[in-house]
């Protein structure tokens, strides 16, 4: 039995606690909410995201992070992306050095432009291991125990084996990796495409359209990272192929929900407002942008999806431009 500490009781938090405690270990679960903890263990399930999941034995809530962090031999990194600076330096001084840490948060810093593990690095200094997870995981899947394959990424080889080993479950399969640059850009800009494909469907462009989206969208994603230093097989693999096909098309993506209603002509500040859950994508497209810009990578779907959520374009004409553009060779 492991110590683990999972930071973020949002969806894929808790989902990722409870599945830590069913494989054995001791789990606890950090949220910034005091009303939400004390609900949570009573309840013995988070009435909020996961309401008919319900919570091993080995699984607490606690709002306390000091205590939370203090000798966990795991730390699960899984709130928004906008949060995660401010969540980690109020815990740096709590973290055991020997820990692991791993990111379950997928999304870019606004303004630094850094990966999640690069600002668990530029926060946490003094931990020497760090690692990534992505790939296709809907976070209500992997609580109920149906089959999900990831990925974990770190440039520590010793890293990603403890994480296999003491992950793993016959519901959750984990493929190592040593491109974190690759799964992380992958599963960050997944999101960004994921609003366009729900504006696809939204609109009711068809099945050709979709596909050619989905397609194409890889194919910025795969640019944007092998400009970064990232590898393109990663992103054919489960962090890429993988997490976005899920995230075009599952019916429980929270950025295709946001694609599906900017179609329906709602605003995005109208959309946001009624959602419990964070969707990553709202927040990375313009960050991605301007990374890409950075490289001097050109992003076409990322460009008309951060005018569509900033209300420069409507959705129809947002599609007319992408179809209108100069055609050249696919491997262009």
């Amino acid at each position: 039995m492991r110590s683990v500490t999972v930071v973020g009781a949002g969806s894929w938090g808790t989902a990722l606690a409870v599945h830590l405690a069913r494989v054995g270990h001791q789990v606890q679960l950090w949220a910034r909410d005091a009303e939400l903890v004390t609900e949570m263990n009573a309840r013995r399930a988070n009435a909020v995201y996961l309401p008919d999941i319900g919570f091993p034995e080995t699984l607490a809530a606690t709002a306390d992070l000091p205590a939370a962090l203090g000798g966990a031999q795991f730390v699960v990194v899984a709130v928004p992306s906008h949060g995660l600076r401010q969540v980690l330096r109020q815990g740096a001084a709590h973290v055991d050095p020997a820990a692991v840490v791993l990111s379950a948060t997928k999304g870019l810093e606004d303004g630094t432009l850094l990966r999640m593990s690069q600002v668990i690095r530029a926060e946490w200094s003094h931990v020497a291991e760090v690692a990534a997870l992505s790939g296709p995981s809907f976070a209500r899947e992997l609580a109920r125990s149906l089959p999900t394959a990831v990925v974990v990424a770190s440039a520590s080889e010793g890293a990603v084996r403890h994480v296999q080993e003491e992950f793993r479950s016959g519901a959750l399969r984990l493929y190592a990796s040593s491109d974190v640059i690759g799964v992380e850009l992958g599963g960050a800009l997944k999101n960004v495409i994921a609003i366009a494909a729900g504006v696809v469907e939204g609109l009711g462009l068809g099945h050709n359209a979709l596909a050619a989206l989905i397609t194409r969208g890889l194919a910025e994603i795969s640019r944007l990272a092998v400009a970064a230093g990232g590898e393109r097989e990663t992103l054919a693999g489960l962090a890429g192929m993988g997490d976005l096909v899920l995230t075009c098309t599952g019916q429980l993506s929270r950025n295709r929900h946001v694609g599906l209603e900017l179609a329906q002509g709602r605003t995005l500040p109208d959309i946001v407002a009624g959602m419990k859950m964070v969707a990553e994508g709202v927040k990375t497209t313009h960050a991605a942008l301007a990374f890409g810009a950075r490289l001097g990578v050109e992003l076409p779907i990322t460009a008309q999806v951060d005018a569509l959520l900033a209300g420069r374009v409507a959705p129809a004409a947002a599609v007319a431009d992408l179809m209108g553009r100069r055609q050249r060779a696919e491997t262009d």
